[in-house]
């Protein structure tokens, strides 16, 4: 049975509020398949859609309303102006992270050749930003996931950002290769385990949990870094990390237990939560 565009639109509105979904993932959803921009498929309301075109729509609705993100479904996410291919391998980019390479960004010299690694890449999304914003800097990757790398590397291809990747865990491929950066920067995982009782099904059923969660409060992977950081940290060494709200506080003590000398800031995002801790060696 054909549907008009308008049709469509408003059996997946109706439909994804009845399973509490949020209404607006059907327009996204019917310009991915369609290839139409918002403008166009507005402006085109009521032409009939293509058979094919949607039962693929209807499918693909079907499937969010079942838990699968809409990033996975259109195979890719928007980040620092720019668009990243995403799948199951990788943790979805957030509007949150683009606040940490902002942050990176700002406080390094611009016009300075300096040794960067992101750690726990995942899509490339930090990694590619950084180098893309400022080519001059010398960019490494690391990934415990020679999945989460293979996407990672498409990605740096398709936006032509040239970057170094390397598989291991956290630092220390490159504390075995006795290398050292001006910049570590990382999203690490950091969701407590306990949170997942009343996290989306979206993120828990589908999202890479290597990705998400960090032991009983959350801190694992910064207790990790706390270790090796300062055998590939420069002297005088940017380290800028992501964090989960109310997490600040914690994660600035062990840096500067780590670093006593270091310059430590918390730093909130947009909504005014606690996101990056930054440490200046």
């Amino acid at each position: 049975m054909s549907k008009k565009i308008y049709e469509a639109l408003k059996w997946a509105s109706s439909f994804l509020e009845k399973k509490n979904r949020d209404q607006n993932a059907g327009e996204l959803l019917l310009r991915h398949f369609s290839g139409m921009s918002r403008t166009m498929l507005y402006a085109n309301m009521r032409d009939e859609l293509d058979p094919a075109i949607l039962e693929q729509f209807e499918k693909a609705v079907h499937e969010h309303v079942e838990g699968m993100p809409i990033q996975y479904i259109i195979g890719s996410e928007e980040f620092y102006g720019r668009t990243f291919m995403v799948n199951e391998s990788v943790l979805i980019p957030r509007p949150e992270t683009e606040e940490l390479v902002l942050g990176i960004l700002q406080r390094i010299k611009r016009e300075t050749p300096l040794d960067v690694i992101d750690v726990g890449t995942g899509s490339g999304a930090i990694a590619v930003s950084l180098k893309l914003e400022n080519p001059v800097l010398q960019v490494t990757a690391t990934d415990i996931s020679a999945d989460s790398l293979n996407t990672a590397k498409e990605n740096a291809k398709q936006l032509g950002a040239e970057i170094e990747f390397c598989q291991g865990d956290l630092l220390k491929p490159m504390i075995e290769q006795k290398r050292k950066f001006d910049v570590v920067v990382s999203n690490p995982p950091y969701i407590p385990l306990i949170d997942k009782m009343w996290m989306s099904e979206v993120v828990t059923e589908h999202e890479p949990h290597r990705a998400l969660f960090a032991g009983e409060d959350g801190l694992d992977f910064y207790r990790r870094f706390m270790e090796e950081l300062p055998l590939v940290a420069k002297a005088q060494a940017l380290i800028g990390f992501e964090i989960g709200a109310g997490q600040g506080v914690r994660v600035a003590e062990l840096l500067q237990n780590t670093f006593p000398c270091a310059k430590v800031e918390i730093v909130n995002d947009i909504n005014g939560k606690d996101r990056m801790v930054f440490a200046a060696l």
